[in-house]
Order: C-alpha cells, then structure tokens, then sequence
C-alpha cells in the first residue's frame, strides 16, 4: 500500500464556497472603523487640554537634546 503517489503533489482541493459580498462587507468595518478612531482624535487634538500637552511638549524638547 502506497501513501504517497509520485504524481499527486497538492492536497486535494475541497469545494469551492462563494463567499460574495464578504469583501464589501469587510471593507465597510474596517472604514468604519477607522472614521471612528479618526473621529475621536479630531475632538481630542481640538481639546484645550490637548491643545496645552503639546504645547508644553515643545518646550521641554530643547531642554532635552544635549548641546543646544
């Protein structure tokens, strides 16, 4: 009994399932999603508070970089 034949060199391919509409659908997620995310950074980065982080930020980064 042979296990392996010589001229078979793929595993047998199981029936082919049409999955249509799954690409649209997995691209209206990830876009929604991401409009989410992009969303809530737009409302963060236009906070006061934010707005004050950053601002400090960059002055202390002079004052970190040796030399200058």
């Amino acid at each position: 009994m042979k296990l392996f034949h010589p001229r078979r060199r793929h595993r047998p391919q199981r029936p082919h399932r049409p999955e249509r509409g799954m690409t649209t659908a997995e691209y209206t997620v990830g876009t929604l999603g991401a409009c989410t995310v992009g969303g809530v950074l737009v409302k963060i980065g236009q906070s006061e508070w934010f707005g004050d982080l950053v601002k400090d930020l960059l002055e202390k980064i002079p004052g970190m970089i040796p030399g200058l």
